[in-house]
Parts: C-alpha cells; sequence; structure tokens
C-alpha cells in the first residue's frame, strides 16, 4: 500500500520542532518526505496556554531547540515577560527558519494499520493510517509521536468529590491568584507547580498545602549528575515496559529565594493527603476538618497516548516497552517513536529525544541520509 509520506510527526512542542529540525538535517524535505501536524491554533506548544504570571524570571528554565538560542530572541529587559508569549514567539520563529511547515490545527483522532478492505485496524502493516481532523487520513511508513502530556491533566479519585459545593480546578486551568481573594484554597501536589503556585495564592488569600509524601526541598545546586540519575531511573523503567513516572519527581525541589521566603511566611507547613472531601471542604482519618473554597489540583499530568490505543502497544505493566539508544522506540513496533515520553519528558531530554527518533526511525525505514 502507497504511503503519502514516509515520516508524520505528531505534536510541534519542544520533542517535535526538534524531530522536524533533524529530519531536516538528515535531508528530507517537509511535505514530501515527512509532515508536522499540530492541534493548537498557533506555535508555542503547552506553553501557550500557561498562566500569565508564568514568567520568564519564574520558569524554570526555557531550553534552546537545536540551532537557534531563545535568547537571540529575547529583547532587551524580556526577563519578565510572560512565557506564554515569549516561548511561543520563539517557536514561531524557529518554525521559520528551518521551514518545517507545521500544520496547524489538525486533530488526530486514532493512529492504526487498516486491513486490506479498509474497514478495521488490525496486524501489523507496512503502513500506519493516521486519521485526522482537519487533513482526512494520512499514510505513513513512520511516526514519531510528540503530543506530551499537556491535554491529560490528572486528577485522583478521592470520596466525596462529587459532593463538594466550592470550585476544583487543576494546574491547567490556573489563571490568577487574585481569583481566588477572600477564599480558603486548598492545593494539593508536592511538584514545582504546586509550590510555585502556593506561593502566589498564599500572597492574596488563606492557603493549605496537601500532599501525598513528605517534600524533599533541595538546598544545593542541581549539578548535571543529579538530572542524569533522576533520567536513568525513568529510562530503566519504560525500558521495562512500566509507567514512566516523574522525572522531577526524584530530583527534589528547589529552595530558592522565592520559596525560602514562602517558608518564612509559613506557607509550606505540609499536611498530609485528606482522606475525603466532604461539602464545604476536606478530612482528614483522625477527623481534624478544613473548611475550603476551592480545591486546587496541581497533580501532574498523563502521557496523550489514547490515540495510539487500536496499536495496542502496552505491556502487562501497563506501560510501553521501550527501545533505542535513548528509549524513545517502540520495542512491539519500531515504526513508532515516542518522544516527550518518560525520560525524554522535559524539555532538555526531549531534545535529544528528537534526534535519536529521526536518526533511528530513517534508518529503520531504509532512508538516505543524502536527499539533498
Amino acid at each position: 500500500m502507497a504511503s503519502d509520506f514516509d515520516i508524520v510527526v505528531i505534536g510541534a512542542g519542544q520533542a517535535g520542532l526538534s524531530a522536524g529540525y533533524h529530519l531536516r538535517r538528515l535531508g528530507l524535505v517537509p511535505e514530501r518526505d515527512f509532515r508536522i501536524v499540530d492541534h493548537a491554533p498557533g506555535p508555542g506548544g503547552a506553553w501557550q496556554f500557561r498562566w500569565p504570571s508564568l514568567t520568564l524570571t519564574t520558569v524554570n528554565r526555557v531550553h534552546d531547540l537545536p540551532g537557534m538560542s531563545f535568547a537571540e530572541t529575547l529583547a532587551p529587559g524580556s526577563e519578565t515577560a510572560p512565557a506564554a508569549t515569549a516561548v511561543p514567539h520563539y517557536y514561531e520563529l524557529y518554525e521559520k527558519r528551518f521551514d518545517l511547515r507545521v500544520q496547524r490545527q489538525i486533530s488526530v483522532r486514532v493512529v492504526c494499520d487498516r486491513t486490506a478492505d479498509g474497514q478495521s485496524c488490525a496486524g501489523r502493516g507496512e503502513v500506519l493510517h493516521v486519521e485526522t481532523e482537519g487533513a482526512g487520513t494520512l499514510r505513513t511508513r513512520g511516526l514519531i509521536n510528540g503530543t506530551g502530556t499537556w491535554e491529560r491533566p490528572f486528577v485522583p479519585r478521592y470520596p466525596g468529590a462529587d459532593t463538594f459545593t466550592g470550585r476544583q480546578l487543576h494546574t491547567r486551568d490556573y489563571r490568577t491568584a487574585e481569583e481566588f481573594a477572600g477564599e480558603h484554597v486548598v492545593v494539593v501536589g508536592g511538584g514545582i507547580s504546586a509550590v510555585q503556585l502556593l506561593d502566589e495564592i498564599s500572597r492574596v488569600t488563606s492557603t493549605t498545602w496537601v500532599t501525598r509524601s513528605e517534600p524533599v526541598f533541595r538546598t544545593e545546586p542541581f549539578a548535571p549528575e543529579d538530572g542524569r540519575a533522576a533520567v536513568a531511573m525513568v529510562e530503566d523503567r519504560v525500558r521495562r515496559g512500566l509507567p514512566p513516572g516523574s522525572v522531577v519527581s526524584v530530583t527534589g525541589l528547589p529552595l530558592d529565594e522565592r520559596l525560602r521566603a514562602a517558608r518564612d511566611r509559613g506557607v509550606l507547613r505540609r499536611q498530609p493527603m485528606f482522606e475525603r472531601i466532604e461539602r464545604d471542604g476536606v478530612r482528614w482519618a483522625d477527623g481534624t476538618f478544613q473548611p475550603a473554597d476551592v480545591i486546587l489540583w496541581a497533580t501532574g499530568f498523563r502521557s496523550s497516548l489514547d490515540h495510539l490505543a487500536p496499536l495496542r502497544l502496552r505491556g502487562p505493566g501497563g506501560g510501553i516497552t521501550m527501545t533505542g539508544r535513548l528509549a524513545t522506540q517502540v520495542a512491539v513496533d519500531p515504526r513508532i517513536h515516542l518522544i516527550g515520553y518518560g525520560p525524554s519528558a522535559s524539555t532538555i531530554g526531549a531534545n535529544r529525544a528528537g534526534r535519536a527518533a529521526a536518526a533511528e526511525l530513517t534508518g529503520h525505514l531504509g532512508i538516505s541520509r543524502d536527499r539533498r
């Protein structure tokens, strides 16, 4: 069966753009040999949806995409610019410089192998069918999936959640702290986003911080070997077919100047996880009750991979067994690479994964490295 493209890249965030750059470096031509599709209306990946108070001074770091630095796109004094505008601007300039020709507002509904009659997903054919809203069905020999996690916010289930009369929202829905003025906010989560939002909200109203486990704060600088060790732990899990977990979960929370100030204000007094949610608050197993108007779930995200379900990539361990140099290649179907998954979930990891996926997939498909 003929294909429309050698490779389709799903997602134009950090990982997808990195893959596109390296495909071009290998001699492939956009819209002839490969196509990048993205569901969002404009450049920027998940950055374009971040809350306004997340500025370039408060974000952990914006890692450079390959071949073009972020700094060269910034105007003097832009350190306080919202990340939701500065990073998409960088991505837009990047796409133009390397002529990546991203096709936008194209949502991928499902990816599968079609039977000969085209009626059902089955088997392992030579051509993958990427069914979309906005571009019809794209037939491809290989797939690089960079859909990330932003579309799948995770909220754990707790008894009584449906009885709560206040507001429940996820980090993904957060806009400004001022909207909570005069209300008591329970912030649930032990990650970097949780403590950043806890700090912001506590400046305008009362808060309670709840985490499943005791937070670990880092007072010493985060060394490169610490990052490598964290990534290695996640990589080991995905190579064994287990759910990846989070890179951040094993690195600890950096106790920077802002968090030191929050600690001194008494904001970082963590409570263990409550047992249930009631109509007007949360209750712990010992009977302690905290009235609340808002529950903010800063509980992270899950990989957005539902569109790949017909390919039956998951194993008995609940994860997808990965292989390849940087664990981007799906073991049961080497035509598919997942970038921004597992050890490549960080922005710097996504860069390296884009390069590895481009090289390994073109090699697997037997694509010449000299198409120029």
